[in-house]
C-alpha cells in the first residue's frame, strides 16, 4: 500500500535528546508565538510531529522540539517524548529546501479571516475578550481591533468633532 511508505505513516516518541537542530533554519519565533505553541500543545496535546533526518537533525519542529526538551508542563504529558517523522538523508542543499518549505509551507493569516473567527468566537460562542486573547496568544488591543472592524473611528468619534472639516456658511 503506498501511504507505508510516507513519513508520517511511522511517528516514532524519542528522547528529544537523540535530536539536534540544523544550522540554517531561517525561521524564528518571537516570546508570544512561542507561549501560543506551548498552550496549543497542553490544551490540543501533539498534532504535529518533529520531522527529522535519520541522523537526528531537525528538518521542521525546532520550537516544538525545543518545549519538548526544556518545558516541564510539555514532557510531562508524554515522559518526556516527542514525536518524531524521519524523511530519507538527503545533500545538504535539499535538506536547507526541505526545512524552508515546510516553513512556508504553513501560509500566512489574514487579518480579516481572523477578524472573521475571533467575531464568531465572541459573538456566536460568547467566549470573552479576555479569554480569547489568553488562548489565542494576543493582546487585548489586537482582540479589540478584529472584534471592531475598523469601526473604532465611527464608535469613538465625538458629535462636536463631526463637523469639523464643513465649510461654515
Amino acid at each position: 500500500m503506498p501511504v507505508k511508505n510516507q513519513p508520517i505513516s511511522v511517528v516514532e516518541w524519542v528522547d528529544p535528546k537523540t535530536l539536534h537542530a540544523n544550522e540554517y533554519n531561517p525561521n524564528h519565533v518571537a516570546p508570544p508565538e512561542m507561549k501560543l505553541l506551548k498552550i496549543s500543545i497542553l490544551e490540543s496535546g501533539w498534532t504535529q510531529p518533529i520531522v527529522a533526518h535519520p541522523s537526528g537533525e531537525i528538518v521542521d519542529g525546532f520550537h516544538r522540539w525545543t518545549l519538548g526538551c526544556k518545558d516541564g508542563d510539555i514532557r510531562a504529558m508524554t515522559g518526556g517524548l516527542v514525536p518524531v517523522v524521519r524523511l530519507n538523508e538527503t545533500p545538504p542543499e535539499a535538506a536547507r529546501m526541505a526545512t524552508i518549505r515546510h516553513n512556508r509551507a504553513r501560509g500566512s493569516h489574514y487579518v480579516l479571516k481572523m477578524a472573521d473567527i475571533v467575531e464568531e468566537l465572541h459573538n456566536k460562542f460568547g467566549v470573552h475578550a479576555d479569554e480569547i486573547s489568553t488562548r489565542l496568544g494576543m493582546d487585548d488591543e489586537e482582540v479589540e481591533r478584529l472584534l471592531d472592524r475598523g469601526n473604532s473611528l465611527r464608535r469613538n468619534s465625538l458629535p462636536e468633532f463631526n463637523n469639523g472639516w464643513v465649510p461654515s456658511d
